[in-house]
């Protein structure tokens, strides 16, 4: 929806793939460029495969200093970017009007560039975005209508209680993987409480992204 809003003022966009991602991600990117009438340029790290190799590697999981595949598979990649392409850049981000105090970080931390928050601009919350692309027949990533609030990586290391035990449900493999992994480190995704010993049932998961258009919402899409 950033997108849409800024087309005609966008010169370049660019998507940071990570190979643990849900495949439906690849889906929505490319119904995206057909919407959008504009290619998509995917970008993604050249020295990790994803988060398994991450952990592995660099042995850190999720702490105080934040998440070390969001570091490297995400951060590092958009700074890898950066280099490549010198000058002057103007970066639109998607976040939401409830999400104004990650574009105020955003400002401070990245205070070279100049920033664009269209969604903020427009008063849009993210249900208004999801119903906005509902209306424009752009069908959303697969992890929201299986109850996700996000579309983050399958078996995400930030994610709480609530959400672990839905990927125990809905992704076995991942839990067991990253319950091993815990292990091997020494370091849990949760603070206080390792995987193996997280308790079924523990943890909300209510935060389903319902889809909702407001006023504000059917303007935009007209």
């Amino acid at each position: 929806m950033a997108c849409y809003l800024m087309k005609n003022e966008i010169d370049e966009i660019i998507y940071t793939h990570v190979a643990d991602q849900h495949e439906d991600s690849l889906r929505f990117l490319h119904d995206c460029e057909k919407l959008l009438e504009r290619e998509i340029k995917v970008i993604q790290s050249q020295d990790y495969k994803g988060v398994d190799d991450v952990i592995e590697r660099v042995r850190y999981i999720n702490g105080p200093g934040g998440a070390a595949c969001t570091r490297l598979l995400k951060k590092q990649v958009r700074k890898d970017w950066e280099k490549e392409n010198p000058g002057f850049h103007a970066y639109i981000w998607g976040y939401d009007i409830d999400e104004k105090h990650r574009a105020d970080l955003i400002e401070k931390t990245l205070s070279d560039y100049e920033h664009r928050f269209p969604l903020i601009e427009n008063h849009l919350t993210k249900a208004d975005c999801h119903g906005a692309a509902d209306k424009m027949g752009l069908k959303r990533p697969v992890m929201y209508d299986m109850g996700y609030p996000n579309n983050n990586c399958i078996g995400c290391v930030k994610g709480g209680m609530g959400y672990w035990n839905k990927i125990r449900e809905d992704f076995p493999e991942v839990f067991t993987r990253r319950e091993k992994q815990e292990r091997e480190i020494g370091r849990s995704c949760i603070k206080g409480v390792y995987l193996d010993e997280l308790e079924p049932g523990r943890g909300r998961m209510d935060m389903e992204v319902m889809e909702d258009c407001s006023i504000m919402c059917q303007m935009v899409v007209r």
